[in-house]
């Protein structure tokens, strides 16, 4: 079996270095960078399943890091921050990151977090790949059209990006649309575990909003009920 291969991307060597020997007792190849400059060479370079990047970095940070990166790559992002501020969270998450952990973390808690990213990013890949020729499966809503076979969003005729949990979260909702699921439900179907996290949830919304919503603040489609979760517009 082919190993996954994973991009460190972290300026304190002892972190770095630490992060490095967990990743390969488990098995995995690792590529290692001290920081974005660094880490975006690597991935250029080298197939990369998966990325842990720091937020705090010198010459290019992790935020501005994953936003060049985005433009070309899917695989899963989990943030490091030194910072418990929500803000920090958010935004690294704003930017293309799928999940983050607050320093400081146990080798354990970043090893599940790497493990349940990776897959979900091959059944990604696989459902992607896959063509079995059979029937379409498109669900549509007002302009949103979603191809499940293609795993492709199209927003009034047009072509648009998602990353693998912005297009799981879609799909669940589209697929059932007018019902309305709580975070924990969607971390749940979606990541396929206890929801842990559930918080990451909003901004993925967010994210989705900015994607699929003309005006993003007074959203069409994708709704929220409050103290209850997140709905896909029945007729919108």
């Amino acid at each position: 079996m082919e190993k996954n291969h994973i991009l460190i991307v972290e300026d304190d060597k002892e972190i770095r270095d630490g992060i490095e020997i967990y990743l390969k007792s488990q098995g995995y190849e690792v590529y290692k960078a001290a920081d974005g400059v660094e880490g975006l060479e690597q991935i250029r370079s080298h197939e990369i399943h998966l990325a842990i990047v720091d937020v705090m970095m010198p010459r290019k940070d992790g935020i501005q890091m994953v936003m060049e990166m985005r433009k070309e790559y899917d695989f899963p992002v989990i943030m490091l921050s030194a910072k418990s501020e929500e803000v920090d969270k958010i935004l690294g998450l704003n930017m293309g990151a799928d999940d983050y952990v607050t320093k400081p973390f146990t080798p354990l808690e970043l090893l599940a977090r790497v493990n349940s990213h990776l897959r979900r990013y091959r059944h990604y890949l696989e459902k992607v790949e896959a063509d079995t020729g059979s029937q379409e499966h498109i669900y549509r809503v007002g302009g949103l059209e979603l191809n499940e076979e293609k795993v492709e969003l199209r927003v009034d005729g047009n072509l648009v990006k998602l990353t693998p949990m912005e297009y799981k979260i879609l799909l669940l909702l589209m697929k059932n649309p007018g019902r309305v699921y709580s975070a924990d439900e969607i971390y749940e179907r979606v990541w396929n575990e206890k929801a842990i996290n559930s918080d990451t949830i909003m901004v993925h919304v967010r994210n989705i909003r900015e994607k699929i919503e003309l005006n993003p603040k007074k959203p069409n489609y994708l709704k929220v009920v409050w103290g209850v979760g997140y709905k896909i517009e029945k007729d919108a």
